[in-house]
């Protein structure tokens, strides 16, 4: 994948040089409610101009005509990166780093003539803030079209800094926090989700764990927010968007704290009985989904190490107790890799998923 990245004032600046403003006009914006933008993902609508998003991977799109397009966006802690794509270029994204403020970020200009596509992702997660999106401007002779038509098939995922995608575009060996370096659209969920022409969600946080973690909740406080931004109060209703597959893949970051932060230390039963309870919740809110729950691929799924033993158990117990059996577990192999997984891991996990998934629902 190679990409170019750019901030709204330095790339206007370019394309002022260029001229490009003389086609683009800064009025009339064609606002975030329009009815040809399609939104994927926990996007609070709550005033429908100016709709809020923070959870990794959300996505924007929608068709549009003419030769230039600017995006129109508040990134509140300009912290944000995003990934845009023009006619799903998938390999070629122009990378935006998000900026205080109510800024226009043009993205292309000389076009040509014809219908094109527009796609936005969010590449990072709730840790970096939420953003506003106002819409977007066009060419004098531009108008919105209809986007692709929404996937039948849905994924969700629930996990930590290994389904965000943390690091995952960093130099093996390198530094795993570099805001720039974390891409969720190559993280293995959303490459998986693309192999099955699958809509896709991200209910992830790094860092984040069951019994604790290190961020300041744990998943049972966070998964059914809203705003993926901290523990706060904002609610999430699980009836706008049901998955047909959900993927559970946490218990990394409780592998590592869980001798030293917690007092006392839990024992077998009780890490078995956490997941249990997580695996009830999520069946409680989607009863028809498949559920397949996992671990990896770091240091927690190494061989020897007792975590994925607790996950068979819970799984286990569950299924014998509700008759359950429409769920599964399955670890990924551990790659002998100790930093969170770089792009090429993400993407030989994503193959044997997608196996997976293919198999267990006959996509």
């Amino acid at each position: 994948m190679r990409s170019k990245l750019l901030t709204g004032s330095l790339f206007a600046a370019l394309l002022i040089g260029l001229g490009y403003f003389l086609t683009l006009p800064q009025d009339p914006l064609i606002k975030a409610n329009h009815e040809h933008f399609q939104y994927t993902g926990r996007v609070d609508f709550s005033s429908p101009e100016m709709p809020v998003f923070s959870w990794p991977g959300t996505m924007i799109q929608t068709g549009f005509t003419g030769r230039s397009i600017a995006l129109v966006m508040d990134d509140h802690y300009g912290m944000n990166y995003f990934n845009v794509f023009i006619d799903q270029d998938w390999d070629n994204p122009i990378v935006i780093k998000g900026e205080k403020g109510k800024k226009t970020y043009p993205i292309a200009y000389s076009l040509s003539d014809g219908e094109h596509v527009l796609t936005i992702t969010k590449r990072t997660e709730g840790e970096e803030g939420a953003t506003t999106f106002y819409g977007v401007l066009l060419a004098d002779d531009g108008q919105l079209t209809a986007p692709p038509p929404r996937p039948e098939r849905r994924i969700e995922f629930f996990g930590d800094s290994i389904t965000s995608g943390m690091g995952n575009e960093g130099p093996e060996g390198g530094p795993d926090d570099n805001k720039a370096e974390k891409n969720n659209f190559l993280a293995y969920g959303a490459i998986t989700a693309r192999n099955l022409d699958a809509e896709y969600v991200s209910t992830s946080q790094s860092g984040v764990g069951l019994m604790t973690s290190f961020v300041g909740f744990t998943m049972q406080e966070f998964y059914d927010q809203l705003s993926a931004i901290d523990d706060n109060n904002s609610v999430w209703d699980f009836n706008r968007w049901t998955p047909h597959v959900v993927v559970i893949n946490l218990f990394q970051n409780d592998s590592v704290l869980v001798e030293e932060r917690l007092d006392p230390v839990p024992d077998d039963e009780q890490r078995i009985a956490v997941y249990y309870d997580f695996v009830r919740r999520i069946r409680g809110h989607y009863p028809e989904a498949y559920i397949i729950c996992t671990l990896g691929t770091m240091d927690a799924s190494k061989p020897g190490s007792p975590w994925p033993g607790y996950i068979h158990a819970a799984v286990d117990r569950w299924k014998a107790e509700a008759d359950d059996k429409r769920i599964d577990v399955m670890i990924f192999e551990f790659k002998d890799f100790y930093q969170h997984p770089r792009v090429r891991h993400h993407r030989e996990n994503a193959e044997v998923l997608t196996a997976y998934i293919k198999d267990k629902m006959g996509w």
